[in-house]
């Protein structure tokens, strides 16, 4: 028998009764009922209510020890009287009377509680985390997230692919974000640095002969930290595919995410089969390529309204006629809504730093009119052709902005969740995930007015390749797609470029010349020279699939040991300083402020 423990805390049973029993486990929770002391004893399997009474000798000993003290005890299981059956607990219906205990690890003074549901500042709890994992949602959400890594291995496997692992050292290139830098000892004033991502390397695997490849694999990127993305690293499930074209990794995807998410979880999926939007669509009408398709509600294009001459609303009107755009949301049988909704949704709008969101409510006596603050600007005519637009009817009501494209996309989008949560239509219980496809290969920037890739540089282009206008390079589209579930993109993905001809065409339009294409991909593209096959995959984020299966709102609530919003691990004190003589022999010298 092992000496420490018999039996889990999660294990007895009625059945057990009589049985001399030896349990280890922290001490979750105490009860002094004068006669009797109850110890909660908790190990990772679960909880065993444990009693002794006042007459055994180690009673006044176990009485004082601190909660969280790791303890076995030798004890006998009996029942429980029908009064004090815990349903809550799967031992529930036993307890184990102390005959003999050990202490096998103290514990100090608390600097915060384990038993609680009680928010501590996130601060306590990422220098505590060690603690912090042994609460109980939390101790649970990192359990589903092994539970989901292991089951998406076993289907990956079911799947064809191969796990293979791919270098963490290597050299810096041009993915979108920051790279972490990793000095070089051997080779002076050199860098590796820590991939973003496995992209050239799993090109490179399928250019050697390997049909589908995955990895669960570490990525870095020295990026801000927000609620879906942690900084520093994160993890991905990273799959690659020879022979294959965008509807192929589709299938494998949809298959594995819907058999992930129907074991994980018990809400509805709203498509078994995910709807396809177009970027340009996705951006037309929902303000974004993260759309929550739960939200019913859709934006909808209105400025050639602002055209006609029996419309005078002039603030729009001269707006539009000076390049701004207006677009529309109709909220459905809203008109008796009391002007508070309104006003507020405005003033929120406000908030963000629009200019407001405007509304009327459409109504009709003997013909249709527009009821509120800018209603009398529209005639009958104007708002039966905005009806036909936007499929309103009498009794809904329409919000509307205008701007430039960007800020009015941004306002909208925001304004769609907005006004779907104030009028309480998204459905929590269900995951809606889609693909958006169709990216722009390129965009330019508005800082610098310079063309950049869009997304992943390594995208084959849509069409006839000998056919391209590399002159009109935003007219462009990739085979890149990402996942996106409840609003939060799962992942990107694309058909790779394969050819190192239209791979010098593409980044020469991005600024990059050959030399400087060579020196940054040089082993991507040598052995695209030597028989590449046709190739693609997808990067599904692990952390985000478990966020939203723990139904979690912080990426950090299923993390192990996750940094903090300024990259800083509180628990190992990291980053940190390092002694000098490190820094000499990697030839690295710190500037010192005067």
């Amino acid at each position: 028998m092992n000496k420490y423990r018999s039996h889990s805390c999660n294990e007895l049973r009625s059945k057990d009764v009589e049985k001399k029993v030896l349990l280890a486990g922290w001490v979750n929770k105490k009860r002094d009922h004068g006669n009797l002391l109850f110890i909660d004893l908790r190990d990772n399997y679960g909880i065993t209510q444990c009693i002794i009474d006042k007459e055994n000798e180690n009673f006044s000993t176990i009485e004082k020890i601190q909660l969280e003290t790791v303890i076995n005890i030798n004890g006998k299981v009996v029942n429980r009287s029908k009064e004090t059956i815990n349903k809550d607990i799967e031992t529930g219906e036993v307890e184990v009377v102390i005959e003999k205990f050990n202490v096998l690890g103290t514990c100090k003074e608390l600097p915060m509680p384990v038993f609680s549901d009680q928010e501590y500042a996130e601060e306590i709890r990422l220098k505590y985390r060690f603690l912090d994992l042994r609460r109980k949602k939390i101790h649970e959400n990192i359990i589903l997230r092994s539970k989901v890594i292991s089951f998406i291995r076993s289907e990956m496997n079911k799947f064809g692919f191969l796990e293979f692992q791919t270098p963490i050292l290597t050299s810096s290139s041009p993915e979108g974000a920051r790279d972490f830098l990793v000095p070089s000892r051997l080779n002076p004033g050199k860098f590796y640095a820590l991939p973003q991502a496995p992209q050239q390397f799993k090109q490179l695997i399928m250019v050697s002969g390997f049909d589908k490849y995955f990895q669960i694999a570490p990525c870095f990127r020295d990026e801000d930290a927000r609620a879906d993305r942690s900084p520093g690293e994160f993890y991905q499930l990273d799959m690659e595919m020879s022979f294959v074209e965008q509807e192929d990794v589709f299938k494998v995807v949809e298959k594995l995410l819907i058999k992930t998410f129907k074991k994980f979880s018990d809400k509805k999926l709203m498509y078994e089969k995910f709807p396809k939007i177009s970027y340009t669509d996705a951006l037309l009408k929902y303000g974004s390529d993260k759309p929550d398709l739960r939200n019913p509600l859709i934006i909808n294009d209105i400025t050639e309204i602002f055209l006609r001459e029996d419309v005078s609303f002039e603030i729009f009107k001269k707006l539009v006629n000076s390049g701004s755009i207006v677009r529309c949301i109709v909220t459905k049988n809203t008109k008796d809504k009391p002007r508070s909704f309104f006003d507020n949704i405005d003033k929120w709008a406000k908030d963000q730093g629009a200019s407001g969101l405007a509304y009327f409510t459409i109504e009709k006596d003997n013909e249709v009119s527009a009821k509120g603050p800018i209603g009398k600007f529209f005639s009958k005519n104007a708002l039966e052709e905005i009806m036909k637009k936007t499929h309103a009817e009498v009794g809904d009501s329409i919000f509307l902005a205008c701007n430039k494209k960007k800020e009015l996309e941004r306002i909208t989008s925001l304004a769609r969740d907005k006004i779907a949560k104030d009028l309480n239509l998204v459905d929590e219980n269900v995951f809606a995930l889609c693909w958006i496809v169709d990216y722009p290969m390129f965009e330019k920037n508005e800082q610098t007015n310079k063309i950049e890739f869009s997304h992943n540089p390594f995208s084959m282009p849509q069409g006839d390749i000998d056919k391209i206008d590399f002159t009109k390079p935003l007219e462009i589209l990739a085979y890149q797609y990402d996942i996106v579930c409840n609003g939060i993109e799962l992942s990107s993905g694309a058909i790779r470029n394969h050819i190192p001809d239209l791979m010098y065409k593409l980044f020469s339009v991005a600024g990059y010349n050959d030399k400087q294409v060579d020196e940054k991909f040089s082993g991507m593209i040598n052995a695209l020279s030597y028989g590449a096959p046709p190739h693609g995959g997808i990067a599904p984020g692990i952390d985000r699939i478990v966020m939203l299966l723990a139904n979690e709102k912080n990426i950090r609530e299923v993390t192990m040991f996750p940094m903090n919003q300024n990259a800083q691990d509180l628990m190992m004190n990291a980053p940190s300083e390092v002694d000098e003589n490190q820094l000499k022999e990697l030839n690295l010298f710190l500037k010192k402020n005067k």
